[in-house]
C-alpha cells in the first residue's frame, strides 16, 4: 500500500513563512515527479503550485515565483515547499502528489495526499 502524507500547514500573517512537508511511503518502486497543488476557497479546481522531477528540475506557478521554493530528498521520498512572503490569496488547502510506481502494480500512477490547510491573514 502507498501513502502520501502532508504536514506543516497552519495560520500565518501576511508576509510570514510556512514550510510544508510531504512523505511518500509503502510499496514504492520508484518516484518520478512530486509536486504541490492547492485549492482555494470557493474554487472547484486545484491549481499547480510547484513540481519537481527526480532529476531536480522545477516548475512554478507564476503567482508564487520568487516566493516559494520546492525541494526534494529522493532517498527519503519526501518533498518540501518553503513558502515565504505569504499573501492572503495563498490561502488554500495544499495537496501533495507523487507520480510513482507501486511495485505490486508495476505501472506509474498519481497518488495524492489528504491535504493541509494554509490560512494567511491580512
Amino acid at each position: 500500500q502507498v501513502q502520501v502524507v502532508e504536514s506543516g500547514g497552519g495560520l500565518v500573517q501576511a508576509g510570514g513563512s510556512l514550510r510544508l512537508s510531504c512523505a511518500a511511503s509503502g510499496s514504492i518502486s520508484s518516484i518520478s515527479a512530486m509536486g504541490w497543488y492547492r485549492q482555494a476557497p470557493g474554487k472547484q479546481q486545484r491549481e499547480l503550485v510547484a513540481s519537481i522531477s527526480s532529476g531536480g528540475g522545477t516548475n512554478y506557478a507564476d503567482s508564487v515565483k520568487g516566493r516559494f521554493s520546492i525541494s526534494r530528498d529522493n532517498a527519503k521520498n519526501t518533498v518540501a515547499l518553503q513558502m515565504n512572503s505569504l499573501k492572503p490569496e495563498d490561502t488554500a488547502v495544499y495537496y501533495c502528489n507523487a507520480r510513482l510506481i507501486d511495485y505490486r502494480v508495476g505501472l506509474p500512477r498519481l497518488y495524492w495526499g489528504q491535504g493541509t490547510q494554509v490560512t494567511v491573514s491580512s
